[in-house]
């Protein structure tokens, strides 16, 4: 299945969750890892990748 936002395991937009589920990850796990990069790369811009991917990934639904 390809890369799409969680309609069962989201916080926010279910990004991170879409993002765990694909890598057969924790959705804590990838949440508190996108949460730690965020904050500590001063090149990384979290909130604006986050809004993006949530613009860009389609919904479970959708499938």
């Amino acid at each position: 299945m390809p890369l799409h936002r969680s309609v069962s395991n989201r916080m926010i937009g279910g990004v991170c969750g879409g993002i765990a589920h694909a890598l057969d990850w924790d959705p804590t796990l990838v949440r508190v890892l996108y949460v730690l990069v965020s904050i500590l790369s001063a090149a990384f811009p979290g909130f604006l990748v986050y809004i993006i991917l949530w613009i860009i990934m389609p919904s479970a639904y959708d499938y």
